[in-house]
C-alpha cells in the first residue's frame, strides 16, 4: 500500500497535503507532524477541513495541545469541535487554559458544562475566571489580564530593581511597571529601561511618567483598538470608575482587537459574520445569506418600480435602456467611496458634531466636480453614439445629478444608520446603491420622458 507522504515542518505544509493524509487514514502521522507548531497554526489548519476531517485530525492530537489550539478556533469551528468531545474530555482541556480565553469558551457551552468546568477549577482559577466573567463580552474587562505588576510612589530605584530580581520571570510585554497609590489608583508608568539606567537613589514618584495610556474597564473593545492604533505604546492601564488598578491590556491583545473589526467591517459589508464557519452546513449559511439576499430584493424592487413608471418612454427610445446603466453605475460608484472614507472615519473616532458639515461641503463639492468632468465626457460618447444632441444633454445632467446624490448619502447614510443603533457597515452599502439607483432612473428617464418624448 502506498503512504502518502506527510509534511515535516510547517513550510511544507498545506491544505492540501493534510486533506491527502486524512483520506488516506494517517491522521496519526499528520497529529505528529503538527507536534511542535504554534496553536494557531494548528486552529488555521483545522478551520480549513472540512468539519468530519476536522473532528478526525483533532481526536489524533495530543489531549496536551486542546488548551493551546482552541482559543484560536473562530467560535462556530471551536464550539463544532467541542460538541464532539465527551464531558471529562472538554474539563481537562479547559482547565489549563488562561482565564480570558477560558470565560470566552464558557460563554459558547451549554450551562451545565460551563458550570462543571468552573467547579473543576482550583480556587484561585476559579476567581479569575469569574472576574472575567463578570465584565460584559466585547469590553476592556474581559480582554484584560490581571498580570500587572505595580509598585507604589515612595520607593527607590534600587528597592525595585532588587524586588524585581527576586522574580524568575516577568509577565510577557513588561515594557513599564505600573504605579499606584495607597488606594491601588493608577498614577503612572515606571519604563523598564528608566529602572535598569535611572539613579538608583531617585523615587518613583520622580522617575516615573504620567500615562493616560488608560481604559475603563467598561469601555468597548473599539476603544482598545483606537488608543493602540493611536499611541505608541505596549501595553495599556485597565481602571475602574474611581481610577483603581484593574489590569492590562498588551499589544499582542490589541493587534487581535484591531485586526477583527477590520474583518468585521469587511464581512459585515457583505452581510457576513467573522465567526462564520467557511465550510459550515448549507442549511445555516443559507439561513444567514438569504437575510441579506432578501433586503437586497425590497431595494432591487424599488429601483425596478422606478423604471417601470417610465416604460412608454423605454419603448420610444431604446438608447434610454442602452444608457440607463451608466447612470447608475456612475453613481454607485462615486458613493461607495465616499460611503467608504465616512465609514472609516467612523471606525476611527474622526467624525464629531464639529466636523460633519464641512465633511458632507467637501464631498458634494467633490462630488460636484467629477459630475462635471465625467458628465462632459459621457455626454461627448453619447452624441457620437446616437447622435442625438438633447440626448447627450440629459443624461449628462443625470450623472450631475446622481453623482451630488451620491456624495450626500455617502455621509448621511452612515451617519443616521449609526444614529439609529444600526450598524454602517452591514446595511449602507445597500441603501446607498438603493438611493443612487432610484436618483439616477429617475432623474435619467424622467427629464428624457419631458425634453425627448
Amino acid at each position: 500500500m502506498t503512504h502518502t507522504p506527510v509534511a515535516e515542518s510547517v513550510s511544507q505544509l498545506s491544505v492540501d497535503q493534510a486533506i491527502e493524509a486524512l483520506l488516506a487514514g494517517q491522521e496519526h502521522s499528520l497529529a505528529e507532524s503538527l507536534a511542535d507548531l504554534p496553536g494557531g497554526d494548528i486552529a488555521d489548519l483545522l478551520e480549513a477541513l472540512l468539519p468530519e476531517q476536522r473532528i478526525v485530525l483533532w481526536r489524533a492530537l495530543p489531549d496536551s495541545r486542546d488548551a493551546d489550539i482552541l482559543p484560536y478556533l473562530h467560535d462556530e469551528a471551536r464550539v463544532g469541535i467541542i460538541k464532539a468531545m465527551e464531558e471529562p474530555q472538554i474539563v481537562a482541556a479547559l482547565e489549563g487554559m488562561d482565564p480570558v480565553d477560558l470565560a470566552d469558551v464558557i460563554d459558547e457551552l451549554p450551562a451545565d458544562i460551563g458550570e462543571s468546568i468552573l467547579e473543576s477549577l482550583d480556587t484561585d482559577n476559579r476567581q479569575r475566571v469569574a472576574s472575567v466573567l463578570a465584565f460584559d463580552e466585547g469590553t476592556a474587562g474581559r480582554l484584560m489580564t490581571r498580570d500587572a505588576v505595580s509598585v507604589r510612589t515612595n520607593i527607590s530605584l534600587a528597592v525595585v530593581l532588587r524586588w524585581l530580581r527576586r522574580h524568575d520571570r516577568l509577565p510577557p510585554h513588561t515594557d513599564a511597571l505600573m504605579v499606584v497609590d495607597e488606594a491601588g489608583r493608577f498614577l503612572g508608568k515606571l519604563p523598564m529601561d528608566t529602572i535598569v539606567t535611572g539613579d538608583p537613589d531617585r523615587l518613583v514618584s520622580e522617575a516615573m511618567t504620567v500615562s493616560d495610556a488608560t481604559l475603563q474597564a467598561t469601555a468597548p473593545l473599539h476603544d482598545v483598538a483606537i488608543l493602540f492604533d493611536r499611541r505608541d505604546i505596549v501595553s495599556a492601564a485597565i481602571v475602574d470608575e474611581v481610577g483603581v488598578l484593574l489590569g492590562r491590556i498588551t499589544i499582542e491583545d490589541a493587534l487581535d482587537v484591531i485586526q477583527e473589526e477590520a474583518s468585521h467591517a469587511y464581512l459585515k459589508s457583505a452581510g457576513l459574520d467573522q465567526e462564520d464557519d467557511l465550510f459550515a452546513p448549507v442549511v445555516p449559511s443559507a439561513r444567514r445569506r438569504g437575510v441579506w439576499l432578501g433586503l437586497n430584493l425590497v431595494t432591487v424592487f424599488a429601483a425596478a418600480w422606478v423604471i417601470g413608471l417610465f416604460e412608454a418612454a423605454l419603448s420610444q427610445l431604446v438608447a434610454l435602456a442602452v444608457l440607463m446603466p451608466v447612470v447608475a453605475s456612475m453613481g454607485g460608484i462615486a458613493g461607495s467611496q465616499t460611503l467608504t472614507l465616512t465609514i472609516r472615519g467612523m471606525a476611527k473616532d474622526q467624525i464629531a458634531a464639529g466636523n460633519i458639515r464641512w465633511l458632507a461641503t467637501k464631498e458634494v463639492a467633490v462630488g460636484l466636480l467629477n459630475g462635471v468632468v465625467w458628465s462632459v465626457v459621457v455626454a461627448i460618447i453619447t452624441y457620437l453614439w446616437f447622435q442625438n444632441v438633447g440626448l447627450a444633454v440629459v443624461i449628462a445632467v443625470a450623472i450631475l445629478v446622481n453623482l451630488l446624490a451620491a456624495a450626500m448619502c455617502g455621509v448621511g447614510v452612515p451617519l443616521v444608520l449609526k444614529k439609529l443603533g444600526i450598524d454602517p457597515a452591514l446595511s449602507g452599502a445597500v441603501i446607498l446603491t438603493t438611493v443612487t439607483d432610484v436618483i439616477g432612473f429617475l432623474s435619467f428617464l424622467g427629464m428624457a420622458t419631458l425634453f425627448l418624448l
